[in-house]
């Protein structure tokens, strides 16, 4: 049993090689810090992610949507109209059109490659957005010998077996639904364990779902035992990141780069770039 504090040991580097057994947590720039103050508005572009590598953060949150010419974005939306001046839907459009959008009137919505080129040491948390996403994510993660460097999720249940299918194990995933409710509601690490199966290496949760309260102490003590980390999105509150923290938590997702940093630093948690 893993002791709050101390995440266990899961097998995959991207994971345990910046865990030092003394209370490290990872960071994660949701979107690049999409609420912080100075950069709000350019959530998931290029500016968003420098800023938030500029505080120190090498653990970066991204989605991913696939051109209609086979080129993997980092975006959210399944169309630019939300947060650029352009609209239509990402699937049906090619890299070059979609190059015509500005997030925020400024910036251009970025290439997976593009982020990973600019930032060569960070680590990227992927939200598979679309179907379309799942192969071309594999081929890419592939093609790039990048499997330390990526740990990838869906709501999805049949994207996220498909992606685990693809890359034969040898990139973390997040739970699904159906594994995260195993935790939540069995009594016991070894019962939940053996309802979710293998394939999860972190159960990536909101604190709550409506009233229910989905990261409660029973299910990170469960985690721990069964060899899965806990990370819990997206926290923009001090004291929320407080009880979460105290709870034994792994990882928080976090719009406001600033304040989660502030929080660790305090606690003497915060983790300088390796």
């Amino acid at each position: 049993m893993t002791s709050q504090g101390t995440a266990p040991r899961t097998g995959f580097a991207y994971l345990d090689q910046v865990l030092d057994g003394r209370r490290s947590v990872l960071a994660f720039a949701h979107r690049g810090g999409a609420y912080h103050p100075e950069i709000e508005g350019l959530e998931n572009t290029l500016a968003a992610f420098r800023h938030a590598v500029g505080l120190g953060y090498d653990y970066l949150e991204t989605d991913v949507h696939v051109t209609r010419d086979g080129v993997l974005l980092a975006f959210h939306d399944s169309v630019l109209d939300r947060v650029t001046d352009r609209r239509g839907e990402i699937a049906a459009l090619s890299l070059a059109e979609v190059r015509e959008a500005l997030v925020g009137g400024r910036e251009a919505v970025p290439t997976l490659a593009e982020l990973f080129d600019a930032f060569p040491e960070a680590r990227f948390n992927i939200d598979l957005k679309s179907d379309g996403a799942v192969p071309a994510l594999a081929a890419f993660i592939a093609a790039r010998d990048a499997w330390d460097r990526v740990l990838v999720g869906s709501f999805s249940r049949r994207r996220t077996a498909r992606f685990r299918e693809l890359t034969q194990g040898r990139v973390p995933t997040s739970a699904t639904p159906g594994q995260i409710a195993a935790f939540r509601l069995l009594p016991s690490a070894r019962l939940a364990a053996l309802a979710a199966g293998r394939g999860a290496a972190a159960l990536q949760i909101p604190h709550h779902r409506g009233r229910l309260r989905v990261a409660t102490p029973g299910l990170v003590r469960r985690a721990h035992a069964a060899g899965r980390h806990v990370h819990v999105w997206t926290v923009d509150d001090a004291d929320e990141m407080q009880v979460l923290l105290d709870r034994g938590v792994d990882g928080l997702f976090t719009d406001r780069t600033d304040i989660l940093k502030a929080v660790l630093v305090e606690r003497g948690q915060w983790r300088e770039p390796s």
